[in-house]
């Protein structure tokens, strides 16, 4: 399963009412750090697919969303469960590191 495009629109069904965690990337097309988390973030996406959804949320597009997480840099990394967070990283990170981010 790839990742989800999470939008103001579908935030509440994708996120908030999910019946398993959620990865959100915070990211833009033009940062760099970005482009080098993305593909992991796929990547983990096809691997966590039964387990966590994966979603991806364009702070450009969604500047609502980004500023409700309180997100200052980008990539953020945040995992929601049961609508709360209950984990986050700032920065791009290796694959390993943001696998032990969903081990909540």
């Amino acid at each position: 399963m790839s990742t989800v495009k999470i939008t103001k629109e579908n935030f509440n069904a994708e996120v908030m009412n999910s019946d398993r965690p959620v990865l959100i990337d915070f990211w833009a097309p033009w940062c760099g750090p970005c482009r080098m988390v993305s593909p992991i973030v796929d990547e983990i996406a096809d691997e966590v697919s039964a387990t966590v959804k994966v979603g991806k949320i364009n702070i450009d597009e969604e500047p609502e969303l980004a500023s409700s997480f309180n997100v200052m840099s980008i990539p953020t990394l945040v995992v929601v469960k049961n609508g709360k967070i209950v984990n986050s990283a700032v920065g791009a990170r290796p694959k390993q590191e943001i696998l032990k981010l969903l081990n909540v």
